[in-house]
């Protein structure tokens, strides 16, 4: 089981504690959406499949879906983001994770790229 954070090419990042998953929107990302204007999430309680959007995102330039990797059920939803989307602009990495998922299988994310191939990919 992982424990870095991974990366997947649709600009999603990764992090495993364990059998829950923290999913985010990357840097680069967030950076080429611009300012980000609004977050939904799908609801905590919510089953998710592999390859499932877990929400959306938009900006003043385009709506983008968040997509999860692993299947699972959402355990927890970051209200602060969706009540402030500019916390992503601000911290993407960090504060602005989207939401926590529960799984049993997290062998899905270390198929992802790790942090020096995905910035080497998608510069910031």
């Amino acid at each position: 089981m992982t424990t870095e954070r991974r990366f997947s090419d649709s600009h999603e990042w990764f992090e495993v504690h364990e059998d829950v998953v923290t999913v985010g929107l990357t840097q680069y990302a967030v950076n080429e959406l611009t300012d980000v204007t609004f977050v939904e999430m799908r609801p905590s309680g919510s089953s998710v499949s592999a390859g499932d959007a877990v929400g959306e995102v938009e900006s003043v330039k385009t709506t983008s879906d968040v997509y999860s990797v692993i299947g699972g059920e959402i355990i927890e939803v970051n209200q602060a983001a969706i009540d402030d989307p500019a916390l992503l602009n601000r911290d993407a990495a960090g504060e602005g994770w989207l939401v926590k998922i529960r799984t049993s299988d997290t062998s899905p994310i270390d198929a992802l790229l790790d942090a020096a191939t995905y910035e080497g990919r998608y510069p910031v």
